[in-house]
């Protein structure tokens, strides 16, 4: 329980946002890749959906303009939410700041599981109910993890992280010649290196759990991540709870 709380606890440590950052890169692959095997589209996708918006506007396809702007919406939305919900809980001196969107991810990610079959109508954005939930889960998701890292960590998608693990790659095989004094040499952030690396790996490793989870088990397969999403919730949570109890016995106390 210790160490759950110190993952996605207040007090934040680069080791601690890495080791959050790579299981949520893992849990953004498996959704990413489930969704597009149930509904066709990869759901933490935004350049994507955008480049639909822009492209079906010039051709007239409404459908899928609105399609597009609607995962766009609701990819916005949950990123607004997590701001929301962090704002406030510092606001009130909880220590659950970045538990609670994780809360609200796994409900969501239960509720896409278990009402899976229903939630594939059709919505005014001309896209399922599964595609919004979906996107607004990923947006949630990949706000938390910039406000944890101050921006460096992104999970849901991995253009910027492969763009980055690029550019240290290029630092580490650069060839620095001899007579160049060592400060001005180019060398590698091999912690940034192991980071980007691992994210990928991570996000490529949970895609192929989801697309195998999805493909033969169908939704209810994000059960599982449901569920290691509110192990990692919960002990900030409780430890608030705990302490609201011991402040209001303590309140009791004090005579009237």
């Amino acid at each position: 329980m210790r160490r759950l709380r110190h993952i996605t606890g207040q007090h934040r440590t680069a080791s601690t946002n890495r080791l959050l950052g790579g299981m949520l890169a893992f849990n953004a692959g498996a959704i990413n890749a489930g969704g597009f095997l149930l509904v066709s589209m990869y759901t933490s996708h935004m350049t994507g959906f955008a480049s639909m918006l822009a492209d079906n506007l010039v051709l007239g396809n409404m459908k899928l303009v609105l399609g597009a702007a609607g995962a766009l919406l609701a990819f916005t939305a949950g990123a607004a939410v997590t701001a929301v919900l962090v704002n406030w809980s510092r606001h009130n001196w909880l220590r659950s700041e970045y538990a609670l969107p994780l809360l609200v991810e796994a409900i969501l990610l239960l509720v896409f599981g278990l009402m899976g079959a229903t939630l594939g109508h059709q919505t005014p954005f001309a896209v399922p109910l599964t595609v919004l939930v979906l996107a607004f889960t990923m947006g949630l998701q990949n706000a938390l993890v910039s406000k944890i890292s101050s921006s460096q960590i992104r999970t849901t998608h991995m253009t910027g992280v492969i763009t980055d693990l690029g550019i240290e790659l290029g630092k580490l095989f650069y060839w620095n010649r001899t007579e160049r004094p060592p400060e001005s040499r180019v060398r590698a952030n091999r912690i940034k290196l192991r980071l980007f690396a691992t994210l990928l790996g991570m996000f490529v490793t949970g895609g192929l759990v989801g697309a195998v989870g999805f493909k033969y088990i169908g939704f209810i397969w994000v059960v599982p991540l449901a569920i290691g999403l509110l192990a990692l919730s919960v002990p900030p949570l409780f430890s608030d709870w705990r302490r609201t109890l011991r402040r209001k016995a303590r309140a009791a106390r004090l005579p009237s």
